[in-house]
């Protein structure tokens, strides 16, 4: 009786404190937020984020999604929840984030990188870790910069009215941007005619003539329907690369053991590719429905880019002055640039031989 009252009272303590031991397995939860739609690119590194560690850490770190405006809405705000512990991790355009830190609008200025092998190349490397002090330095060692990675390809121009080959066909036009300075200077250098609208206004505002171009990536031209607002010509000089700023509270990112910070950065490196390839895949799409709506693709000739590029040269002088550790910050980038450039060409050339 006694040996049956001892196996009942082991078997009756296991059950007890299997789901006790399960649970206390799951020490850490993670707060994750972006505020666009499960569509995005954002999205896709999200999920793959949360597989990797949640599976690496073998459940003892769980992801929580939160997409759209479930925690906050703005950059700023969002900035604000990552800084005190609110959101653990956040991600964000430059223009979601240039108010606390005006340097991350380097990516936004045109012709410094040339392809996806060279922005990944420069993506992946030391000008990060450097972007990373300044950024701790700025935030009180509260906001960490994890990685950057992609969210819809490169911006191109997009109009209503012609081809554009060169800056001259630039001139006149109206262009909508957002209301910042950078671009703004930035197409009034090329000969446009800047004009701030909001994204939600952007389709009305082509559909009505209010604005006749935009700068945008394919992906978001055919999500947003705006070949039936009238856009007709798209030319692609893939001008900027548009980075996505992937940020973690910096107290709770350093809290975790030296194990569980490992996989938290293995995690962050496969988001990273997830969002390099996915415009990639996507695009493939989007730029045969732009076709199909009657659309006309041009690519520029290197002569042309130059051009461009020469006449963007004014969007780079107001980086310099008027952005604070601006000028440190872009000849860092215009340095990894040209280093990864010459390095994805050496190894071209090696490979085509």
């Amino acid at each position: 009786m006694m040996l049956k009252t001892t196996l009942k009272s082991l078997l009756l303590a296991t059950m007890l404190t299997a789901p006790v031991t399960a649970a206390m397995a799951q020490t850490i939860t993670l707060r994750a937020t972006a505020t666009s739609n499960d569509q995005d690119e954002d999205y896709d590194g999200l999920v793959v984020f949360q597989n990797y560690v949640q599976n690496a850490s073998n459940g003892e770190i769980a992801v929580e999604l939160f997409v759209g405006t479930q925690l906050c809405t703005r950059g700023d705000e969002c900035l604000a929840g990552v800084a005190d512990g609110s959101i653990d991790i956040f991600v964000s355009t430059s223009g979601g984030a240039a108010g606390l830190f005006p340097y991350i609008q380097v990516l936004d200025l045109p012709y410094l990188m040339n392809s996806d092998r060279v922005a990944e190349e420069v993506l992946s490397g030391p000008f990060v870790r450097e972007l990373r002090e300044l950024m701790l330095a700025d935030s009180d060692n509260t906001i960490r910069l994890m990685t950057i990675g992609n969210t819809g390809g490169w911006r191109s121009y997009a109009n209503t009215q012609r081809r554009i080959e060169t800056p001259a066909d630039l001139a006149g036009l109206r262009m909508r941007t957002v209301p910042a300075d950078l671009p703004q200077t930035l197409a009034r250098a090329l000969g446009a005619a800047p004009t701030p609208i909001a994204w939600p206004e952007l389709f009305t505002s082509l559909q009505t003539g209010v604005v006749e171009g935009t700068a945008n990536g394919i992906t978001d031209i055919m999500n947003m329907r705006f070949t039936d607002a009238g856009l007709r010509y798209l030319t692609l000089d893939n001008h900027s690369y548009m980075g996505a700023f992937w940020f973690m509270n910096n107290e709770r990112f350093l809290g975790m053991s030296e194990e569980h910070r490992r996989i938290i950065l293995d995690g962050f490196a496969a988001l990273q590719q997830a969002t390099f390839a996915s415009p990639k895949r996507k695009e493939i799409a989007a730029y045969a429905a732009f076709r199909e709506a009657g659309g006309e693709i041009y690519v520029p000739t290197a002569e042309q880019v130059a051009q461009f590029q020469a006449a963007a040269a004014p969007a780079y002088d107001w980086f310099r002055a008027n952005v604070a550790q601006g000028p440190q910050v872009l000849d860092s980038f215009m340095a990894h640039a040209a280093a990864a450039t010459a390095a994805i060409e050496a190894e071209r050339q090696a490979d085509l031989n």
